[in-house]
């Protein structure tokens, strides 16, 4: 697998602070890189650590998205194949807030501000009140309640989404640009070894896709309300696509030779940003994306624009 680079910025992140703030976890961060993908007991093995020290610590790697995890079956039942997602971490001072006001453009776009849909189901949204409509009718993704989703999920297809290219209103040209949200697989109920190709299109241009592991289920998501089910998928992996005239990179990982240039952001007046399942995907597991109100980050989808100086 190849891996990445992942700069982290003083006074954010604070998940991959406390992941990196214990010894044996770096210890097994670099074990996992300098020798691939390895099993739980392989590593405690290696580090000679207990199994359940590794294993907690491991949790603790993925959920500040260091670490990537897959079931496989083993000889008896199946363990957990552990994968370092980053060669590199930097820590960053640069002044965000300072840059932000200069040389970059945020929108946040809530997940039910679609404005054109084609799902199949399994498929349905929710509300933090309740589920909007009927499940398993994709004709509801039309109902008017759908601008309330804070969660919505389909079997194939895409919904897409349209952000103001306020890089044009300025007359500023674009170095860069990212798009960031919450995404798991889709099955009945939740299964984590359920792979899933989601592709990210951008004014029509595919740009890359990441293969979704599973669909969780296995504790409730940070904001995921009481309400909906625990047999329901509760969170997913923050994921950021970024584009620039180096290519598209998925959390720092080389995806596609897709280029800012390739998507003639300045001809547009918006920025179209399409999410689904493309048609010849090897793995069609579905989707789910989260929004403000659930999952582990309670976040819309976020744009952020890179202006050029």
């Amino acid at each position: 697998m190849k891996r990445g680079f992942l700069t982290i910025y003083a006074g954010e992140n604070a998940a991959v602070f406390r992941a990196l703030s214990a010894p044996a976890r770096v210890d097994m961060l670099k074990l996992l890189c300098a020798r691939g993908s390895l099993n739980v007991n392989e590593i405690a093995r290696e580090l000679d650590l207990p199994q359940s020290t590794v294993a907690t610590g491991i949790m603790i790697l993925e959920e500040a998205g260091l670490v990537e995890t897959k079931a496989a079956k083993a000889r008896k039942g199946y363990q957990k194949i552990c994968t370092a997602l980053y060669d590199e971490i930097l820590l960053s001072f640069e002044d965000q807030a300072f840059k932000h006001d200069e040389d970059v453009i945020e929108v946040a776009m809530p997940i039910g501000l679609y404005t054109s849909c084609e799902t199949h189901a399994p498929c349905g949204l929710c509300s933090t009140e309740g589920v909007i409509g009927l499940l398993d009718v994709p004709d509801y993704f039309l109902d008017p309640q759908r601008m309330q989703a804070g969660l919505l999920w389909f079997g194939r297809g895409h919904v897409e989404y349209k952000f103001p290219n306020n890089a044009k209103i300025l007359n500023r040209n674009v170095n860069a640009i990212e798009f960031s949200m919450e995404l798991s697989s889709e099955v009945p109920g939740t299964n984590p070894d359920w792979p899933s190709d989601i592709t990210v299109w951008i004014n029509g241009v595919a740009v890359g896709t990441w293969t979704s592991p599973g669909d969780y289920g296995d504790k409730r998501g940070a904001f995921t309300p009481s309400w909906w089910k625990l047999e329901g998928s509760q969170y997913g992996k923050l994921k950021t696509w970024r584009i620039s005239k180096k290519g598209t990179f998925i959390d720092g990982v080389a995806a596609s030779d897709v280029t800012i240039d390739d998507l003639a952001i300045s001809q547009h007046s918006s920025i179209r940003l399409r999410i689904g399942i493309a048609e010849d995907a090897r793995n069609t597991g579905g989707i789910n994306i989260f929004g403000r109100g659930f999952g582990n980050y309670g976040r819309d989808i976020l744009m952020r624009i890179d202006l050029a100086q």
